[in-house]
């Protein structure tokens, strides 16, 4: 089965582990659920609970159930997004191809959205159907991945205090690493743990998360200045207009694609010791990559 069709088929089974958690649009308080399958449902490409699941596949001949712990990071991520989309912050109107929820639900329902999908995600991984300690560990790694010392928010909090300031290499690795490379990088750590995996796989699949997670914010980086807002499902030239540090603006878009075709190399080599078990996140960091969207 070729990548776009693995893809696909692993979508649908992260959608439906996501139906099973969201209450649906017509129980009460009927506009929060509304609001939050809205974006929810826009039509992400799961990235991250895909690399959850494989991941764990990685490290373990089965893995029953590994779909509803990778839901907690699209919920944390679909959340993330709705806010970001805010007057106070990105204050984007598109996303995903199509109004962003603050113009459709309104600002404070909204908010509200995104705070609801942000708790769901932890009540859905403290009852994941594996062992106590290691929701435990999944559980902190998540928090870690998306809190104020070193994940999204402390990322969002340097980018939004780096605005129109210099953009130097020190404050866009500060930001990145932080803003989009931690929830990427805790993708692999919680279906690492879900799978049971020992010291050193753990860390091998760490240190792939890490190399993608800085790949995938270099092209996304690119991707702002080079296509349209049709091939987005967002507003390009957000960034120029916004004078944020980013790739680009620091190194220049040929010195940006060299660094990430070396992220996707060193992405690679992470994955020597698993063999043919991690093939499709070697297609996946090549996906990463050379998208156009």
């Amino acid at each position: 089965m070729n990548l776009a069709d693995y893809l696909r088929e692993q979508q649908k089974i992260v959608d439906a582990a996501l139906d099973a958690a969201v209450p649906p649009g017509s129980a009460p308080p009927e506009n929060i659920h509304r609001a939050m399958r809205y974006s929810l449902f826009a039509g992400g490409k799961r990235i991250r609970p895909i690399l959850c699941m494989e991941a764990a596949r990685c490290v373990a001949a089965d893995a029953p159930g590994i779909e509803i712990a990778a839901c907690s990071l699209e919920l944390i991520h679909t959340y993330s997004l709705i806010h970001d989309d805010l007057p106070a912050l990105d204050n984007d109107d598109l996303r995903r191809g199509r109004p962003t929820c603050h113009k459709v639900f309104g600002e404070a329902m909204a908010i509200l959205a995104g705070d609801a999908l942000l708790t769901l995600a932890f009540q859905v991984l403290a009852e994941a159907p594996v062992d106590a300690d290691w929701r435990a560990r999944m559980t902190a790694e998540l928090a870690t991945a998306s809190g104020t010392v070193a994940g999204m928010i402390a990322g969002q909090v340097h980018d939004l205090e780096s605005e129109g300031g210099p953009a130097t290499p020190e404050v866009l690795e500060r930001i990145h690493r932080a803003k989009t490379g931690a929830l990427l990088r805790a993708s692999l750590r919680l279906g690492a743990i879900y799978g049971g995996a020992t010291r050193e796989p753990f860390q091998a699949l760490s240190c792939y998360g890490e190399h993608i997670g800085l790949a995938f914010q270099i092209v996304d980086d690119i991707l702002d200045v080079e296509e349209s807002s049709e091939a987005l499902g967002k507003t390009p030239g957000k960034d120029a207009q916004q004078r944020k540090v980013t790739f680009p603006a620091v190194y220049g878009i040929e010195q940006s694609r060299d660094m990430a075709e070396r992220e996707r190399l060193a992405a690679h080599r992470a994955l020597d010791g698993f063999g043919t078990r991690a093939q499709r996140l070697r297609e996946i960091a090549d996906l990463i990559v050379y998208r156009r969207a």
